[in-house]
């Protein structure tokens, strides 16, 4: 007795063809985004330079500003506190007494 021939209904088409077709899209998309990723900061540690920093302990009513004018005197405030604040990864510029921040010297 002969088979009748397989009949895909609309569902079994988009199940067979579209489900893989979608996959196989959505990888693509994702490698291409891994290789279109920003380059590296650099390849080697030789390119680095380390940022000159020492250790403040808070004192209790002082503020990041203090601190900038207390270390740097020279540099502008602003750009002192700035580098507090991104070489501690403070998610906002205050401070709490006892608290200890690594301070750029230059």
């Amino acid at each position: 007795m002969a088979q009748a021939p397989l009949r895909l209904t609309r569902r079994g088409r988009f199940v067979f063809f579209g489900l893989p077709l979608m996959l196989l899209a959505v990888l693509l998309l994702s490698l291409a985004g891994f290789l279109n990723a920003p380059a590296k900061a650099a390849d080697s540690s030789a390119g680095l330079s380390l940022t000159p920093t020492v250790t403040v302990t808070v004192q209790p009513g002082e503020s990041l500003w203090a601190i900038a004018g207390a270390v740097a005197p020279e540099r502008d405030p602003r750009d002192v506190v700035a580098d507090i604040v991104q070489l501690n990864n403070l998610g906002d510029p205050r401070v709490i007494s006892g608290q200890q921040l690594f301070v750029p010297t230059k």
